[in-house]
């Protein structure tokens, strides 16, 4: 009796339920989509619309098999943030084209042969500390933005602790887009939110794009800082998998889904939107609801890119005030250092070997220290300067063996 019922609730057969569970899926995942432009200051519809449009492009890709969405990379704020106030945004934008294109190269290799060479580049040594540096270097960001009025920045911080701790199901999968609604009410109750512009936008009207340029140094600042989420995109293929009960890292293939992912990402840089990546939010909605339809999320692309075309909703999001963004952002750029941290654990580093020690250590020294390396128009700095020094790192030094260390 009990499967019949399970079986109900997962069925999407019926076109009007899978509509609704479409539209569900994609409040899961707004939130965090709507964040990272309201934080690098862009126009949040166009990060809607690149998101929208990205997972229709990667459901080509990987022939409409895998259920997956995506939306906006919290890896990538802080270097897109650093990048911009040196070669602006459009410059960056060349870099985050260029990442997509990276993804590209990856897949081919995973494609040529296999993920070993993927392991042994970017193992978890090198992956956990550089995940550790992307939450932690927005840090101060953070907490400038909450303290322009700590009792909101407080209050949506509580409201997202209480979510992710204690409840259960979709909710506990939504603590951004709760802590946003709260901080909001607060906002507007203590007069804090002018309506004026969302009283004169139109309820129609296209995102604002931005058209990319080219920039060498924008480009190799922003690639190095592909290797988080390709790593993470690995693993929420194998998630998916076992959810789906099918082997997606065979068919269609790591290599489609990770070429799915740099095209869609490459197409969001020619737009101006952020780089895409598939959500482990949304990762967790399948999960938990064991719907493993792939058009369920096409659908809740589609509900993306018709949000992204009313004005209104674009304007309401520029409302928001800086203390709603930093008290998420309390929380969640801990959580990412966090992520970093589990990275480590679960991969049963050893911290009593010398040579580990010193990777990490160099490679969160240089990240949130800011180090840079320049030489004419050229630099490469935190982030991406770090991931690159643990990878050579992790390749020159030696690994000792089991006779060594005892």
């Amino acid at each position: 009796m009990k499967s019949s019922q399970n079986q109900t609730l997962t069925d999407t057969s019926n076109p009007i339920k899978r509509i609704i569970i479409g539209v569900q899926f994609l409040f899961v995942a707004f939130g965090a989509t709507v964040l990272v432009p309201l934080l690098i200051d862009i126009d949040p519809s166009v990060a809607l619309f690149t998101a929208g449009f990205g997972t229709l492009i990667f459901h080509i890709i990987t022939k409409g098999k895998v259920p997956v969405f995506l939306g906006s990379s919290f890896a990538f704020i802080a270097p897109i943030i650093a990048a911009t106030k040196i070669y602006g945004y459009p410059g960056t934008l060349g870099g985050i084209i260029a990442v997509g294109l990276v993804y590209g190269i990856v897949s081919a290799i995973i494609k040529l042969w296999g993920l070993r060479v993927i392991e042994k580049i970017f193992p978890a040594i090198v992956v956990g500390p550089v995940i550790m540096i992307i939450g932690l270097s927005l840090a101060t960001v953070g907490v400038d933005m909450a303290k322009t009025n700590w009792p909101i920045a407080l209050a949506v911080l509580a409201t997202a602790i209480i979510i992710v701790t204690f409840t259960k199901g979709l909710i506990k999968l939504i603590p951004i887009f709760i802590g946003i609604i709260v901080g909001y009410i607060i906002s507007i109750i203590t007069g804090l939110v002018d309506f004026t512009t969302v009283n004169e936008a139109a309820w129609f009207a296209l995102p604002k794009f931005t058209i990319p340029e080219f920039n060498w140094g924008a480009i190799l600042y922003m690639i190095p800082v592909a290797i988080a989420p390709i790593i993470e995109h690995i693993g929420d293929m194998y998630a998916i998998g076992g959810v789906a009960e099918k082997q997606f890292v065979k068919d269609p293939g790591l290599h489609r889904t990770l070429l799915g992912d740099g095209i869609a990402t490459a197409f969001a840089g020619f737009l101006g939107g952020p780089p895409n990546t598939t959500y482990s939010e949304v990762t967790g909605a399948v999960a938990l609801t064991k719907i493993t339809d792939p058009r369920v999320l096409r659908i809740a692309a589609v509900t993306a890119i018709v949000f992204s075309l009313v004005g209104k909703i674009s304007a309401i999001l520029k409302t928001i005030p800086q203390a709603v963004l930093g008290g998420i952002m309390l929380l969640l750029f801990g959580m990412i250092a966090s992520i970093g941290i589990k990275t480590l654990i679960e991969n049963k580093t050893d911290f009593s070997i010398t040579r580990n020690q010193v990777i990490v250590s160099i490679i969160l020294t240089i990240g949130i220290g800011g180090a840079q390396l320049g030489y004419g128009n050229f630099s490469l700095a935190g982030i991406g300067l770090a991931s690159v020094v643990g990878v050579i790192l992790n390749l020159v030094l030696p690994n000792p063996t089991k006779s060594d260390k005892n």
